[in-house]
């Protein structure tokens, strides 16, 4: 973790006490058992073979490591390139009697990365610390404080990755997913004074890139130290391996002055091709037609009426809005998991025979903070609000509050129909954009929601969503950050709480139920293509709970990925792909 001394002059997040122990010296290099001169590669196989060594052949471990180094240079020189958006939410852990942990406060960070001269990080959420360029070489922190670019800074093994400074000790082969991968062990060389990274490597067995890593940064000073991560990297495009997720979490730290540091954080990586969203190059695909053959394709054969031409002027405003969302990164591109969206959407309109005489649709921003709007017709939830939901009426319970304010004709401010107004620096976007309703309209959607959800399919099934609005108001003290929304209103503000007629009629909450499911750990639902912004549903399988402590309503869980290749051409998965011993360790 890239930490930052209390006297530069990068301001940090937050204060809670000062730093004065050094980190344990347990976690001193170890001398390697493999010496990295003459140690020979494994040879291919069709599985992993987690005990056995490092059989001859053609490729040594030091080839394999001069690869490796190389690659890990070439991932620089592209990051340097690379402006993606990079979020981490942090909670604060503390235990109850039985030694169970649980949240009591949370952190959220949002930003920009660029590493085109060393990391920096512009914050979307005013706070200070952003924006001031980072140093190349690790330090520690005399402060208890958590930085947003410390957190940013897992994504980078070492910016100065090279074979003299460190000890290899190949591990074995492995399968992350689809990838074969060969597990080395890493460690400063005695007497390295430089921070480096200390720990485990996952290193993909045809063009050595580094695709995961597993540890902290060693030595730290003796009156600082560093975090314990683990950081994942996704193939995006045919050879090209990026950062898209970290993991961090220290559960016994001491800091000194009698305190112990506790907490996990989640750090997501996204907005690589945002030129890509863009439609400048549209420009060079429009065929010019001889103009007599040019005409009007519309239905209409005169101008609007007034009233048509006011939704027009809505219409513009609305999609100014969305289109600058998306550019900026923000949210996503219209996609399948829309559509799901969309049909819940339709039995609240079916059901309850209204007729909106305009289109609407539903897009998901990509942030983790709790939170839904309306732009014009356009319904907006966060990844993070869809991957706690527990059930589709609970979806339906936020949806059909969204919903109301369309079919109720709340206000809408036009003013984003003047393009001049989305002419400002993305990281504005939160002081700029505001689709905040008033406290009537908020209550009259309620009402509107509740009568909506009486004629629909989920009318005998809104116990669930009671229980999740329970379980909200419940957390929502110990995690403010996760509640708090930047674009719409707060779903559990102050003494308020949205639809909160629900929570008379929902059962009473049982943490000890292993069938009473509230509501969903972050991350469970929702996949985000890091590349292009796009969602899609999460694969992953339910699997039953074997106890309570396994519900982890809105808390923070560890990555592992399910790794696979791009491809240039064809259905075929690189990974799986057999060739002969000869061809497997002939240089790439």
């Amino acid at each position: 973790m890239h930490m930052v001394r209390s006297g530069s002059a990068l301001v940090v997040i937050f204060l809670a006490c000062l730093f004065a122990a050094g980190q344990d010296s347990a976690s001193s290099p170890q001398p390697s058992a493999l010496d990295n001169k003459t140690t020979p590669m494994p040879p291919p196989s069709a599985a992993p073979a987690p005990t056995e060594g490092m059989p001859s052949a053609a490729l040594s471990l030091n080839d394999v490591i001069d690869r490796v180094v190389q690659r890990e240079h070439y991932f620089m020189a592209q990051m340097r390139h690379m402006h993606p958006m990079v979020e981490t939410y942090l909670q604060d852990l503390k235990n109850d009697p039985n030694g169970n942990a649980s949240p009591v406060k949370d952190q959220y960070f949002l930003g920009r990365l660029d590493m085109s001269d060393g990391l920096e990080d512009v914050s979307f959420v005013g706070q200070p610390g952003f924006g001031h360029r980072m140093v190349s070489k690790l330090t520690g922190v005399y402060s208890l404080h958590y930085l947003p670019m410390g957190f940013a800074q897992m994504v980078v093994l070492d910016s100065d990755f090279q074979k003299r400074y460190y000890k290899f000790n190949f591990v074995r082969r492995e399968f992350l997913g689809e990838v074969r991968c060969l597990v080395i062990d890493v460690q400063p060389r005695e007497g390295e004074k430089t921070a480096r990274f200390l720990g485990r490597i996952w290193v993909e067995d045809q063009d050595y890139n580094i695709v995961r890593f597993n540890g902290t940064y060693y030595p730290a000073p003796k009156i600082n130290f560093f975090f314990h991560f683990e950081s994942w990297r996704l193939n995006m495009r045919p050879g090209t391996w990026l950062p898209a997720y970290v993991y961090t979490e220290e559960s016994n730290l001491k800091t000194g002055l009698s305190k112990t540091l506790h907490f996990k954080a989640q750090t997501r990586l996204w907005g690589y091709d945002l030129k890509g969203l863009s439609k400048n190059e549209e420009f060079t695909q429009i065929l010019v037609d001889a103009p007599q053959s040019v005409r009007d394709q519309s239905d209409a054969a005169a101008d609007p009426s007034p009233v048509v031409a006011q939704r027009m002027w809505e219409k513009q405003a609305e999609d100014n809005a969305v289109e600058r969302l998306q550019k900026i990164g923000l949210l996503a591109p219209p996609g399948e998991v829309d559509k799901i969206l969309a049909t819940v959407v339709n039995n609240l309109l079916v059901t309850n025979n209204i007729d909106l005489q305009s289109d609407y649709h539903c897009r998901i921003l990509l942030t983790s903070p709790l939170e839904s709007f309306t732009i014009g017709h356009t319904i907006v939830i966060s990844r993070g609000l869809l991957d706690v939901l527990p059930d589709e009426a609970s979806l339906a319970m936020v949806m059909a509050h969204e919903l109301s304010h369309i079919v109720l004709g709340h206000h809408f401010d036009t003013k984003l129909a003047f393009n001049d107004k989305l002419f400002f620096p993305d990281e504005e976007s939160f002081q700029r954009l505001d689709f905040k309703r008033t406290t009537a309209d908020e209550e009259a959607a309620d009402t509107k929601a509740l009568e909506l959800l009486k004629n629909s399919p989920y009318k005998d099934k809104l116990g669930t969503a009671g229980l999740f609005l329970k379980a909200l108001e419940q957390h929502a003290p110990d995690l403010p950050k996760l509640i708090r929304p930047h674009l719409g209103n707060s779903l559990a503000g102050g003494k308020s709480m949205r639809m909160s007629t629900l929570l008379a009629s929902a059962p009473a909450l049982d943490e000890k139920r292993l069938d009473q499911i509230a509501a969903l750990p972050l991350g469970g639902r929702i996949k985000v293509d890091p590349w292009t912004d796009q969602v899609e549903l999460s694969k992953s399988k339910a699997v039953p709970l074997t106890s309570a402590r396994e519900k982890m309503e809105f808390e923070i869980t560890p990555f592992f990925l399910y790794l696979t290749r791009v491809t240039t051409g064809g259905t075929e998965k690189m990974a799986l792909t057999t060739t002969t011993p000869a061809a497997e360790t002939t240089p790439k």
